[in-house]
């Protein structure tokens, strides 16, 4: 019998132990309380306005700047188109001075009466070497022709001639002069070329 009642005591303390809930008051309560680490802190009205205002002046700031900048531009960029005028103007005007000798020397020759046919001639032919040396001056040089290879970059070919006197593909004679101002070629001369006749 007392074996009985000690088998019925422990049945019972095991039916009280299955029947016993973990608490949950714990486990609930730290459920409810905001995880610290995972959010952060809300910034107050206060300090969104004042980044608000912060960004508007950097805004303002770089506008103010850019329109100085446009206009400091837009003044460059009449400064350097009125040189360029100005430039034009003075170049063109040391051309003139130049060349204003040369029509000095014409007007003297059509006013004075050559004794002879031969003095107005020998006028001109000074008149021509001055006009020449003006023009070099000025950069402006002929172009070599006569004799020369013809070069279709500076030689405009009038008419092919078949001859054996001069060498092939060689300038015979000039038609007119052309001319370079420096490295730029200003009008190319207009030639007879030579042209070997096929055997």
């Amino acid at each position: 019998m007392p074996a009985k009642k000690h088998n019925g005591s422990s049945a019972e303390a095991e039916l009280n132990l299955d029947h016993e809930l973990p608490p949950a008051e714990e486990n609930n309560a730290s459920a409810l309380q905001p995880d610290a680490e995972a959010g952060g802190k809300v910034a107050p009205a206060e300090d969104l306005e004042t980044e608000l205002e912060r960004a508007r002046s950097e805004r303002a700031a770089y506008l103010d700047r850019a329109a100085r900048i446009q206009a400091e531009f837009e003044n460059y960029r009449k400064r350097s188109e009125k040189q360029q005028q100005e430039f034009k103007e003075y170049a063109l005007a040391g051309a003139m001075t130049t060349l204003l000798p040369i029509l000095d020397s014409l007007d003297r020759a059509l006013n004075t009466k050559a004794a002879s046919l031969e003095d107005f001639h020998s006028g001109i032919e000074l008149i021509d070497k001055q006009f020449h040396d003006a023009l070099a001056k000025l950069g402006v040089q002929p172009v070599p022709a006569e004799g020369e290879p013809f070069d279709p970059n500076v030689h405009q070919a009038i008419q092919m001639v078949d001859t054996d006197e001069v060498e092939d593909n060689h300038v015979i004679d000039e038609l007119q002069r052309g001319y370079k101002l420096k490295d730029r070629l200003l009008r190319p001369a207009m030639v007879r070329v030579a042209r070997h006749p096929k055997p």
